[in-house]
């Protein structure tokens, strides 16, 4: 798998849903077009309700579980010496 710029932008944006942030996004807030862009792109993928973010589909939250799951995994937290 290769881990492209676009790639990177719609895991950021997904984070930003899993990480307490809000219920419904509109991503036309932000004026950033890698943003706007990445918000079409997981609209197309039936991850998010519509094209300016909006809220998560079902398919959105397993996205978001199985990334959570990947970065506990990547990043463990540090154990005392």
């Amino acid at each position: 798998m290769h881990i492209d710029p676009e790639l990177i932008d719609e895991l950021s944006l997904l984070r930003r849903f899993s990480m307490g942030g809000p219920v419904a996004m509109n991503v036309h807030d932000n004026p950033d077009p890698s943003v706007i862009a990445a918000a079409e792109r997981m609209f197309a993928k039936g991850l998010i309700t519509t094209a300016e973010g909006g809220q998560l589909t079902d398919s959105g939250r397993e996205a978001i579980e199985h990334m959570e799951r990947l970065f506990n995994l990547l990043d463990p937290p540090l154990e005392p010496i």
